[in-house]
């Protein structure tokens, strides 16, 4: 398999692994995000997803661009907003 060689697909790749952590583990989104400890709920599927998402990039576009952390923050933390927290 090529490696992603333009950030914009980098940064696709990114949201669809984030998505995916979101889409298979609502009940830990819920509690990560009640809890205000989601890194740690989570800690195993995102590490997961990160190595997916190393493994799939050129080295270049993860040493320049913080995509994966990006989708956390967009797609995992900010469409949580609903759930009621203490955090907002």
């Amino acid at each position: 398999m090529a490696l992603v060689a333009t950030p914009e697909l980098a940064k696709r790749l990114a949201r669809t692994i984030v998505s995916d952590i979101a889409l298979y583990n609502p009940a830990k989104v819920k509690e990560g995000i009640e809890k205000d400890d989601i890194f740690e709920v989570l800690k195993d599927e995102i590490e997961e997803g990160r190595k997916l998402y190393l493994s799939r990039i050129e080295p270049s576009i993860a040493a320049d661009h913080h995509f994966f952390e990006q989708a956390i923050v967009d797609v995992l933390i900010k469409q949580a907003g609903r759930i009621k927290s203490r955090i907002w």
